[in-house]
Formats: structure tokens, sequence, C-alpha cells
């Protein structure tokens, strides 16, 4: 029986699959991987994020998720401070993907594990798609919450060439505190982890000097991030990396939000839009834009005109993420030197780049 389809089990696609489920849609979401694992992610969880997943009936710090009350940037001999202006947290996205996952079978989705779509096409009004392992499905409706990874027939045609890279670490002392750390070719943000982990996640230019060493080698990644300053130099000199080598991601394409599309297939989270990493807000607009594509396909709405309602929504923190990014790639010495002239302005940009 055709039935909505959801590709891609991160906070996106759960999130599309609990709204659907618990109004009785029951629909069949489809994960690759055969179970949850660590991604390319700052683990980050601001205000918006904290609220949507209270919104599902889950518990933070239940879950093991650290608090975060600080923030701090650092370019060179330079740093600033600041209070955050909202309560935040830091929890593993393996954790998290484990318990949304969770959460969607108990509210009625059916899951496939391990089962990975190669192609999309239309079908009369509703999406044909085609599995790796031969099978065929169709779906009246189509949620493409793939994060970085594209669907034949369903590319979303966006540009990209920032490389993510992502190394856990060890005998990092950052209590309570985001860090952000400027580097060649971009930035790093490091934040504690439970357990007294630390995780360090980095937005690269793939063609600055050291970074393709850095994306192989953990000593290296850390090399790369502490000849960016003197904090960073301190932070990371005794940390030591919990795997071989650093997840990585190519070709992101920060600042794409996705506008028109096709009839029927509803992008969300890195799908509908990709928000600088600088901004700490990725999860929350996968679980916000998961959630809005659910209640437009219960609502009878298409995805054209849901894509156009979420453009606009995010559009100003986009436009605000995407100064902001550029300024701590191109010119962090003048960031920072702002931020710890006016900590109630940074304060402000970090309020206003919330679109979750």
């Amino acid at each position: 029986m055709s039935r909505p389809v959801i590709l891609g089990a991160g906070p996106a696609g759960c999130a599309a699959a609990i709204a659907l489920a618990r109004a009785g849609r029951r629909p069949l979401l489809l994960e690759r991987e055969a179970r949850p694992a660590e991604k390319v992610c700052g683990e980050f969880l601001a205000a918006d994020a904290a609220a949507a997943i209270a919104a599902l009936g889950l518990d933070l710090p239940a879950l093991g998720a650290v608090p975060i009350a600080r923030g701090v940037m650092a370019a060179g001999h330079r740093r600033a401070a600041m209070d955050l202006p909202f309560a935040a947290w830091g929890l593993p996205r393996a954790t998290l993907d484990a318990t949304l996952l969770a959460l969607a079978r108990e509210s009625g989705a059916e899951v496939r594990a391990g089962t990975a779509a190669t192609g999309a096409g239309r079908l009369g009004d509703g999406w044909r798609l085609r599995l790796a392992d031969g099978e065929v499905l169709d779906a009246t409706q189509l949620v493409l919450a793939t994060g970085k990874h594209e669907l034949r027939g369903a590319r979303r045609g966006a540009r990209g060439g920032a490389i993510g890279v992502k190394l856990p670490l060890r005998g990092v002392g950052v209590d309570g505190t985001i860090v952000l750390l400027a580097c060649a070719g971009g930035y790093a943000g490091l934040q504690p982890r439970p357990g007294g982990e630390a995780n360090l996640c980095a937005a690269l230019d793939p063609r600055a000097p050291g970074v393709a060493a850095a994306a192989r080698d953990g000593r290296a990644f850390l090399a790369h991030v502490m000849a960016g300053s003197s904090l960073a130099e301190c932070l990371l000199r005794d940390a030591v990396p919990l795997l071989p080598r650093p997840l990585t991601v190519a070709g992101v394409p920060y600042g794409f939000v996705a506008r028109g599309g096709l009839p029927g297939m509803f992008r969300a989270g890195d799908q509908a839009a990709v928000i600088p990493s600088f901004c700490g807000d990725g999860v929350a607009m996968a679980l916000g834009s998961g959630r809005r594509a659910a209640e437009a396909i219960l609502a009878g709405r298409d995805a054209p005109a849901h894509h156009a309602a979420w453009a606009g929504r995010i559009g100003g923190a986009m436009r605000l993420a995407g100064l902001l990014g550029g300024l701590v790639t191109r010119a962090p010495g003048l960031l920072v030197a702002g931020a710890a002239l006016s900590p109630g302005l940074a304060a402000w940009a970090a309020r206003r780049t919330r679109s979750g």
C-alpha cells in the first residue's frame, strides 16, 4: 500500500516520522545505516533544539546531555567570552539519533534500518523508489532527509566545497563552555560531551594549506586547529583522540536553501537548508524542518509551498549566519575583537541565528 516514505533516520527524518505516526499516517522510515552512529556534527543543542526535543516528550538531562552556559571565541592571541543568552546542551549524535529512532518506532512508524535507496522517479501523483536490494517502493509523499547524501533523481543542485571534520577527544577541560577556534581555512568548535569527553568539529576549505592532512589524521587535525590561536594550543595540547582518524564529509553547501521543488517531495534537514556550523543550529533546523514537512503533508499542502514557507521563516537567520560565517573565516580577529568589545551584540547575534 502506498504511504508517506521518509529517507533518513537522523533528527529531520525521525521528527517527520514521529509527527506523521502520531497523526495516524504510519509512515515508512528508511535508514541506510544498520544502527545509529557518529555523524560529522557539532552536537550543540541550543534553546530551539531543546524545546523541539522536549515537545517530543524527551528529557535531555535524562539522556546524559551536558549543560553549556558559556561561549568563548579565539583567533591568534585574541579571545572573547560571554554568557550564552539561552540554556544549551551537548549530546553525541549517536545517542540523539538512537533515541529519536526508538521514539519513531514507539509512535507507530515502520522502520527499516540498513536499507538504502538508490534513486527516485515520479509515478503519477506520487513517487517510486528503487532500493539497493532491487526492491521497488511507491510513496504518496516522499520526505527527503538524507543529510549530506544525495539521491539520484532528486539532487539538491547545491554548490558547496567545504569539508566537515569531527574528532571526539579525551583530556580536554571545557566543562560548561563551547569554544570557537579560528584556524587556517575556517574554524573549529570545541565543546563538552558526556563522560568528561569533548567534541572537536570543524568547517574547513579543502584548498587551504594543511586541511587535506588534517582530514586524514587525528594528530594532524589537532595540530591544524592549535596553530590558529594560543587558546587552542592551550586547550588541545594534552588532548587524546578517541578515533584513529577524524570523521569527514566533503562538499558541504553552507548557505543552501531549498526553494520550489517537485510535487510530493518534501526536503528536510540539510536537504532543506544548510546553516553555517558556526551558529550551532543545524540539529534544531533539522528537527523543525522535519516536523513542518509532516505538518504540510497532514494539511494537504504541497512541497513547493512548504519549501517557500520554510525559506521565508529562516531567511533572516540564514543571512546573518552567512555574514558571521564569512567574518570568522576571512577576518576572525575582527570578529573576536568585536565580541570582546560588545558581548551584548554577540548575545544578540546568537539569539537571532536560532531558526529551528
